[in-house]
Order: C-alpha cells, then structure tokens, then sequence
C-alpha cells in the first residue's frame, strides 16, 4: 500500500451560525482572516489533587464549556449578519444563548460543534489607516470535538 500525504485547506472548512432570526455561514466564503476559526474548551478535564504524603487522584470534570471565536477581514459582508443577530437577540433572554455553531472539514474529517451558544461580547472595531480584523466570540454551553478520521478514498 502506497502511503497517504496530507493536504489542508481552508477551503474544505464549513461553518454555520443557527439560531433565532438566522442561519450564517462563516466558513469557506465568508471572508474569514488569515486567522480563521479557533474552537476550544474553556475548562481542564481533570484536576488532579495530591496529598500531602505524595498519594493523589484524578477528578474527571463534567464541563463541555467551549469558546469560539470566528475571525472576519473588515469588508466581509457577514459581520452586519452578524452585527444584526447580535442585536436581536439581545432584545430578550428568550433569544439569547439558543444558538447552535458547527465547524467541519470533512475532508480531515475534524468536526468541533457548540450547543446552547450566546455571543459572547460586541466585537471591538478600530478605523484606521489599516482595517483590523473583526472577532465574534461565541461562548457554547456544550461543546463536542472530533479529529480526524475523514474517509480516504484510493482508485
């Protein structure tokens, strides 16, 4: 069996926004930075505690807590999408943190998804002589990961 080489690209990256008064897409096409997408647990898995005789145990933390934070170039038309799920949302709690965020490239096979998902600041804005990147942070109740495992097919 001959050996597989690698390839990444950006342009296999999907990634959806749903939730009340929107569905955005903010992957491939969106007019992400160089940055792109980052998703990440917030919280450790484990705390491990030692005693003071050097005996200790490992604590499985329950928190699937993630932050996502999608990156934009200035001109992208998805930050006013963005901007205006943001405001109407913040109109009432009915609205805010139903949101569901997915990010996947199915041709690694990585897939990172957010559940119970709120904006998680107004993003700065800077007018310059050079336009800064825009960052929408999202904070996700739960979050779910997989890496890899993308299926390969060989002729």
């Amino acid at each position: 069996m001959e050996p597989i080489f690698a390839a990444y690209s950006f342009s296999d990256v999907h990634a959806v926004l749903s939730g009340p008064f929107a569905v955005i897409v903010l992957g491939n096409g969106s007019g992400s930075s160089d940055e792109g997408i980052s998703f990440e647990a917030i919280d450790e898995r484990n705390r491990m505690t030692i005693g003071a005789d050097g005996s200790g145990f490992h604590t499985l933390i329950a928190s699937r807590a993630a932050r996502a934070t999608v990156r934009l170039i200035k001109t992208s038309p998805v930050n006013a999408a963005l901007q205006q799920m943001f405001n109407a949302q913040s109109q009432s709690s009915l609205y805010w943190g139903q949101n569901a965020l997915s990010v996947s490239n199915p041709v690694t096979g990585d897939l990172a998804s957010g559940f119970g998902v709120a904006f998680g600041k107004q993003p700065g804005n800077t007018w310059g002589k050079e336009p800064n990147i825009i960052e929408w942070e999202f904070m996700c109740i739960r979050a779910t990961f997989t890496m890899g495992g993308a299926i390969v097919s060989v002729a």
